[in-house]
């Protein structure tokens, strides 16, 4: 019981930790790939020359900025699981 405490907490505080430059990558990706999913090479202080996924494809644009939403719900999700199936295993539940 305590390993499966141990190691899902372990998972938990890595993925967590990953949330913030997982969400740093997506945003860096949406402001510079343009529609046709070439990587645009121009790119001055965050002002991106008309090529940002952001400008040509606002629905794409949306859709890559759920992934760290849905990479931090499957976190929570191993949390829940671990937590139950100690519990589980110890007879609490």
């Amino acid at each position: 019981m305590i390993a499966n405490l141990i190691g899902g907490f372990v998972s938990i505080l890595v993925g967590a930790s990953l949330i913030g430059p997982i969400s740093q990558e997506v945003t860096t990706k949406a402001a510079t790939i343009n529609a046709s999913g070439s990587t645009c090479t121009y790119a001055v202080d965050s002002a991106y020359s008309n090529c940002a996924l952001y400008m040509s494809s606002s629905w794409g644009a949306t859709i890559l900025k759920l992934v760290p939403g849905f990479f931090a719900l499957g976190i929570l999700g191993i949390g829940i699981a671990v937590t139950y199936t100690s519990l589980r295993q110890a007879g609490v539940v």
